[in-house]
């Protein structure tokens, strides 16, 4: 793996925490490991929820911890052209649909198949699987309105460098993807594919609880014209419960509450990977 470019990205919806953490100490140190460059990426496209504050306090934890990015961070609300050109770009391939759909209706069109599944107690309720019901709809763009883009029904493969061989069907999982939502924000799976594309990253270190979009964003990033996928590992997760990953408001797992406790950065990533 030569030229490795790496990249850490958090969403500046509330302060660090020791999940966030043992992310950091995976992405530096599997990347360094390789003589790799970090790139750091504030995906703030959510500007509902991104707030300024957070993205400073993120900021000075990397600093405190000890992490250290190889450029100066982007945002992903300064992006906005390169992602509208991105958009250009599957339009002209006939790949692009309005759609107006609320996640309250593809919920409700899939309310017969959970049924079905739970009738047969099935433990695992299926992905929030979007129907196509605006597909064939011609719908004008417009305020309100999102745009999603039609996925073929292939098989995507690829190598995780921790789990091995995998085989996912990204059109069954998950449908045509949304790409902008009702009220025009970019979705999480292209912008974050579009950045890996455009910033050249050549390996994306993430949780597990990610694995499901991988195949979804290699097909997204052929689309949009590269031809060489970038390498994925995906590492464990802090789990609170077996089924409920840490979130940012576990304030007892909180990088500056153990900060003001008096942790030292080297005790806080030692606990953060202890957990895992």
């Amino acid at each position: 793996m030569r030229g490795i470019i790496s990249r850490f990205a958090p969403a500046p919806t509330g302060y660090l925490h020791l999940g966030h953490v043992v992310n950091a100490a995976q992405v530096w140190g599997e990347t360094r490991a390789r003589g790799g460059r970090v790139l750091l990426r504030i995906e703030d496209h959510d500007r509902r929820r991104s707030r300024r504050e957070f993205e400073a306090a993120i900021l000075e934890d990397l600093a405190w911890l000890g992490f250290e990015a190889d450029a100066p961070p982007v945002r992903q609300s300064e992006r906005d052209d390169i992602y509208t050109h991105a958009l250009d770009t599957l339009r002209r391939q006939g790949l692009v649909y309005a759609c107006d759909c609320s996640r309250a209706d593809v919920a409700q069109a899939l309310r017969p198949a959970i049924a079905e599944l739970t009738f047969h107690a099935t433990p695992q309720l299926p992905e929030l699987h979007y129907p196509g019901t605006c597909a064939n709809r011609g719908l004008a763009e417009g305020p309100g309105v999102g745009l999603r883009v039609r996925l073929a029904p292939l098989v995507e493969r690829f190598d995780d460098l921790r789990l091995g061989p995998q085989e996912q069907h990204p059109f069954e999982q998950c449908g045509d993807l949304l790409v902008r939502d009702r009220d025009n924000h970019w979705t999480y799976q292209f912008a974050a594919t579009v950045d890996d594309h455009v910033q050249g990253v050549t390996l994306v270190i993430r949780g597990v609880d990610l694995l499901a979009s991988t195949g979804r964003q290699i097909q997204l990033a052929r689309l949009l014209g590269r031809a060489d996928p970038p390498s994925f590992l995906h590492h464990p997760l802090i789990m609170k419960t077996p089924s409920q990953k840490l979130s940012k408001s576990d304030r007892d797992t909180g990088i500056r509450e153990l900060r003001a406790a008096g942790w030292t950065p080297a005790e806080v990533i030692e606990r953060a990977l202890a957990l895992i």
